[in-house]
């Protein structure tokens, strides 16, 4: 008697797979966060039983709770910069194993480092790169260590590995010896609104007259590189909107606040989400991301997705968005950022924002990359039923491409 293996792709219903290593969902501040949601409230319109483990301090319920049919575990994790993502990952795959899931799907490099756990549990285990953590400037020489063996652990360990980006791609393959499939994160469709101002209004900031960040308050968005920037413009009707929190407080948040109190026209918005957060994107004159490190810069492709004048500095991942050459500024060169900047607000640009945004719904969706997703976990699935569960080499992946 013969058991008949699927083709890869193949739609199986009531699969299981439990999201480990974010904080949680829905609206919680992070890149892993927010590609997460999309992808889990996706599956299950697919048909799959979706669990999302995520960290008790951040959760808005320490009771299991339902959004869009997934289901949200609050998991306990230390509120600490260093420790929280490890322990929580660690308490998290024994929750996953009680649960008897088809897969695990751990995000990140720091939470990876459990994948050897999670096999040594019977899981069966996708791991995906978000970026290289060990650059960020928060992190110092101990644990940038542990964070290059949690790329090798998950990459090695694994049963199938995704990267956000064609670098991390590259650089897996180069490293490590094995393959990992390019799925980039995507971008919602911004919601077709009133064009409302209530919470501009709030905040005191006029339509197309103020610049934005977005992001979390961490030394690698470089929020000081724009505020001294913002302040060279010396123009007292122009305002300069920070949208992000830190998770945690410390040196660089206040400096931050230090900065935007004695700069004028500065406005700390904090964390924002939903209406406010669109409201934001849709009346801003000018975008500007600064980063030092980015793994698939996602509010920069939020921020084109409606339409927004963007500039990013010139890093690897944002170039990979293949704005142009007059959108990209030298990282950490101030001057030429606030030349950049007066560039952009002197000449604006409607009829090119609108193509752009058009350009990256089509290619940065999240129903084409869910199905890829999808793809990824059936063959992994695939493997470990055929024998030998090591991916060494990767199934060509269908790269999106982002027109310049």
């Amino acid at each position: 008697m013969y058991t008949l293996i699927p083709p890869i792709g193949a739609r199986l219903p009531e699969r299981k797979i439990v999201f480990v290593g974010l904080r949680g969902v829905p609206e919680i501040q992070g890149g892993v966060e927010t590609h997460v949601a999309a992808i889990s409230a996706r599956l299950v319109e697919r048909g799959w039983r979706v669990e999302v483990l995520g960290r008790a301090p951040y959760l808005a319920s320490q009771r299991p709770y339902t959004w869009k049919g997934v289901t949200v575990t609050p998991v306990w994790a230390p509120r600490s910069r260093s420790f929280e993502a490890l322990l929580h990952t660690m308490l998290g795959l024994f929750v996953a194993a009680r649960g008897n899931p088809d897969l695990v799907h751990i995000h990140a490099i720091g939470p990876a480092l459990l994948t050897p756990l999670a096999r040594l549990l019977g899981l069966h285990v996708v791991v995906t790169h978000h970026g290289f953590d060990y650059e960020r400037q928060k992190w110092g020489p101990v644990a940038k260590s542990i964070l290059r063996t949690g790329e090798a652990m998950g990459m090695l360990f694994s049963h199938a590995n995704i990267g956000v980006s064609k670098a991390i791609v590259e650089a897996v393959r180069r490293k490590f010896s094995v393959g990992a499939t390019f799925i980039p994160n995507g971008v919602e469709s911004p919601v077709q609104t009133d064009p409302d101002t209530s919470y501009l209004d709030r905040i005191r900031v006029r339509p197309q007259r103020y610049i934005l960040s977005v992001g979390r308050i961490v030394e690698e968005k470089r929020h000081l590189d724009l505020i001294e920037a913002f302040a060279r413009l010396a123009d007292p009707g122009l305002r300069l909107v920070i949208a992000g929190a830190a998770d945690h407080a410390g040196p660089y948040q206040r400096a931050v606040e230090a900065a935007a109190s004695a700069t004028p026209g500065v406005v700390m918005a904090g964390f924002q989400r939903g209406e406010a957060l669109c409201q934001l994107y849709r009346h801003a004159a000018l975008f500007v991301l600064p980063s030092s490190h980015e793994g698939m810069p996602m509010v920069l492709l939020e921020a084109l997705s409606y339409g927004v004048p963007s500039l990013a500095s010139d890093i690897d991942a944002n170039l990979a968005v293949d704005l142009g050459p007059d959108s990209y500024f030298p990282l950490g060169a101030v001057d030429r950022l606030a030349e950049a900047i007066a560039t952009k607000l002197a000449a604006p640009a409607p009829a090119e924002g609108a193509a752009r945004a058009a350009q990256v719904l089509d290619s940065f969706g999240w129903g084409a990359i869910v199905d890829r997703t999808m793809d990824v976990y059936e063959s992994a699935l695939l493997d470990w039923r055929r024998g030998p569960v090591r991916q060494r080499s990767a199934r060509p992946a269908k790269h999106v491409e982002l027109g310049g």
